[in-house]
């Protein structure tokens, strides 16, 4: 169950509307994706803060017990061994809220996630 403000315009009302323990952690991560993929641009989709660098890049969500992050499915497959101490599915990995997030793995997906965005970008023909 998310805990948050399903209202949310923008990250920082995301953010805001957790209790300070938790938009630290928060504010962490978007600060980790940032560094990662500084050229990203920062939306909320599906209710959830995103950030989109030539299509969708990552996601994440607070909710009670963990924290989502959603690389989609080839960040998650590609990282399977350094993510299999986490719970997760086909896209998507839970963090426990009570632990602190591997923010340099994070990154690392990020920057995955950035170089597979622009290569597949890059692939796609011209329009004449």
């Amino acid at each position: 169950m998310e805990i948050k403000s399903p209202t949310a315009k923008n990250i920082d009302e995301y953010i805001a509307s957790f209790p300070a323990n938790i938009q630290l952690i928060l504010e962490a991560l978007r600060a980790t994706i940032l560094k990662a993929a500084p050229n990203a641009q920062e939306a909320i989709s599906y209710q959830m803060p995103t950030f989109k660098l030539n299509g969708n890049l990552v996601h994440f969500a607070a909710y009670k017990n963990h924290i989502g992050f959603y690389p989609t499915p080839s960040g998650i497959e590609f990282f399977k061994q350094e993510l299999s101490a986490y719970k997760g599915a086909k896209g998507s990995v839970q963090f426990p809220i009570d632990k602190p997030l591997p923010l340099g793995l994070i990154a690392q997906i990020v920057k995955f996630r950035a170089t597979e965005n622009l290569i597949k970008v890059s692939a796609k023909p011209k329009k004449y």
